[in-house]
């Protein structure tokens, strides 16, 4: 399980021109599932997520996570995290899960974060084509993946 979270002022997702999911301060997160991931990696990289201190306190030091702050979460799918550019130019996406295995890990995987951060997480909706819009803010840009936990 791959992700790439950006601490947001806001952010949202629409699909055929319609918001489906915005928030406010907190994080946006690009989930793509590969084939290989397990409720392990959905237990660790959730559990990571909500901790990760990436939000300044008092001194503008990094020490608040999204709990601390009361921020929201976004969880968008991404099969293309899963991107292999060794050959060619047309990137292969054989290490990403087919949709009927990564959409029940994505849902489960939002839930894991609904009950760590203690409330709603904002979502898009899986296999659509949607358009994302955020304010990064720093930037502060983090990648992830469950497979390299060591």
């Amino acid at each position: 399980m791959r992700a790439v979270i950006q601490r947001v002022a806001e952010a949202s997702v629409g699909v055929n021109s319609n918001t489906v999911s915005a928030i406010g301060r907190g994080l946006l997160v690009l989930l793509g599932i590969e084939t290989a991931d397990t409720a392990s990696d959905i237990e660790w990289l959730s559990g990571k997520i909500a901790g990760m201190r990436i939000f300044s306190d008092a001194d503008d030091k990094m020490n608040l996570s999204v709990c601390d702050i009361s921020g929201d979460v976004l969880v968008v799918s991404q099969f293309t995290l899963h991107a292999s550019t060794k050959k060619g130019n047309r990137p292969s996406f054989l290490k990403s899960a087919a949709p009927e295995i990564a959409e029940p890990l994505y849902a489960q995987f939002c839930e894991a974060l609904v009950a760590k951060i203690g409330k709603p997480v904002g979502r898009g909706i899986f296999g659509a084509d949607m358009k994302v819009a955020l304010i990064n803010d720093g930037p502060v840009t983090i990648v992830m993946d469950s497979h390299a936990r060591e």
